[in-house]
């Protein structure tokens, strides 16, 4: 299927490591021009000399999303280099305390987390939008969690940053759909990878007397396809929702997560 998305400008936060690195690099595959937006170039520089081997065209631009003078500077070096922008994926996140009930949880860590994955997406909204607008089309795709759909002990932090990226995801939708706009939420399960293993399994191998190893197929136990998902997984769907495959879809949570969220 091919999902037009040949030179489009696609503007992604967090493209360093992980999710946002194979995000970046399945956007570079399918030919569109990249501005990736971060805290620390040093990271970000590889993976935009990855994107420019496999032929397409990629700026660094420093932007810490929780400023929202930087992510309209951001929005601003997009236009100036490439002139429009069609997509902005919202990669850029944290994983708030783990293993930690919510009357433990102190204030600055809550503030912390809320502050990057509900009000760095919003800043980022914020400053590409009326490009959009004005073109009168555009694809947002915000990078949520099943934890703000299900909920998880442990997590309360992050848990609330991903319900109320959910509703800054839904009310966008309402407000840009006339302009041609869609506006989703990919909303990856537990994805393979060293926060998975260093973090979250090592946390449940320390509670459980387990091995990481052990602690990673309890998780995929929780699952209907009973397999962990991969950053692979999360950059298919969110190039569906970037593409007009996707055209009459917004507002939506996609849950990629092998069946948990659901369950």
């Amino acid at each position: 299927m091919n999902l037009d998305l040949k030179n489009k400008v696609v503007v992604i936060t967090g493209p360093a490591k992980g999710m946002g690195q194979a995000i970046s690099l399945a956007f570079a595959d399918e030919g569109a021009k990249l501005v990736l937006a971060g805290r620390d170039l040093a990271a970000i520089e590889p993976v935009a000399a990855e994107v420019r081997a496999r032929g397409a065209d990629a700026i660094v631009v420093a932007c810490d999303v929780t400023r929202g003078s930087e992510a309209e500077a951001l929005a601003r070096h997009a236009m100036e280099a490439f002139g429009s922008i069609d997509v902005l994926v919202n990669v850029a996140g944290g994983s708030g305390p783990i293993g930690k009930p919510g009357w433990e949880t102190t204030q600055e860590e809550f503030e912390q987390i809320v502050q990057l994955n509900m009000t760095g997406c919003f800043n980022t909204m914020h400053a590409v939008l009326p490009t959009m607008i004005a073109q009168q089309r555009g694809k947002v795709v915000n990078v949520g969690g099943t934890f703000g759909m299900r909920g998880r002990a442990g997590r309360m932090a992050y848990s609330a940053s991903k319900w109320g990226l959910r509703g800054i995801t839904k009310s966008f939708a309402l407000e840009a759909g006339p302009h041609g706009i869609n506006v989703n939420c990919v909303a990856p399960g537990m994805v393979d990878g060293p926060r998975f293993r260093d973090k979250v399994c090592a946390d449940m191998a320390h509670r459980l007397n387990i091995s990481v190893e052990e602690a990673a197929e309890r998780h995929a136990e929780d699952y209907a396809l009973r397999r962990v998902s991969t950053d692979a997984d999360v950059a298919n769907a969110c190039l569906f929702l970037a593409s007009d495959v996707s055209r009459q879809i917004t507002g939506v949570d996609l849950p990629v997560d092998g069946g948990w969220a659901m369950l």
